[in-house]
């Protein structure tokens, strides 16, 4: 299938998803929202087939992870549980795009920077702080995902560095992205709710994970030596 009817695909059933949350209209919900990321896997596969450098499998896992977070999020409802047990797939997600962004670093030979550094601590501690009065007996695991996503930021800012600017941006903007959609959720459920909060987080959330499939790609492509 060729990329174009790949990212239509994938933009008709995250609007489809989108739409079922901003009507509240848990069948649409049901059919779309699991198939948002088996979708990019498809085309992060198509993009990358025979590709054999080694950095295609970090992504893949990434993806399969968030894949996990989705459906174990769509159970939150039934039982707080699944909330937790979506926020350790999302963390372990973010993992593995934090050994793909680093060893893109590693690559390309970027020197970590300090000042990328100091903006994810502020965020952090700026997040962290308006939280934590709100979040119960979630302190602690919100605390280790906030360090885990902030540090796969913070990697993924060294992407706009790299020599293929254009893969860089889009993996950086992807993780901005993100971190928004992330920050959104959290703030909607435990400090403030608002409307249209849904629509807010599932649009980022897609849009991210788009957008670092699209720069991951084109990296790994130009990498395929």
């Amino acid at each position: 299938m060729k990329k174009q009817y790949w990212i239509t695909l994938f933009l008709i059933v995250l609007a489809g998803d989108i739409v079922g949350v901003q009507l509240q209209n848990n069948l649409l919900q049901t059919i779309f929202k699991p198939l948002i990321i088996p979708v990019l896997i498809g085309y992060f596969g198509s993009q990358v087939k025979g590709i054999t450098n080694g950095l295609a499998k970090w992504v893949g896992l990434g993806l399969l992870f968030s894949f996990g977070g989705d459906v174990l999020l769509m159970f939150e409802s039934k039982n707080s549980i699944f909330f937790l047990l979506g926020l350790s797939s999302f963390l372990i997600a973010h993992i593995f795009y934090i050994i793909f962004f680093h060893k893109v670093r590693v690559r390309e030979q970027i020197k970590s920077n300090i000042a990328l550094l100091a903006i994810v601590v502020v965020y952090y501690v700026g997040l962290i702080a308006l939280l934590s009065p709100h979040l119960g007996d979630m302190k602690l695991p919100v605390r280790i995902y906030g360090i885990v996503i902030s540090f796969m930021f913070m990697l993924a800012m060294h992407m706009l560095f790299i020599k293929n600017k254009e893969a860089g941006k889009w993996m950086m903007l992807g993780a901005l992205l993100f971190v928004i959609s992330d920050s959104v959720l959290a703030i909607n459920k435990f400090y403030q709710s608002f409307e249209l909060a849904g629509v807010v987080i599932m649009i980022t959330y897609g849009l991210a994970q788009l957008f670092i499939v699209e720069g991951a790609s084109d990296y790994i492509r130009s990498k395929d030596n």
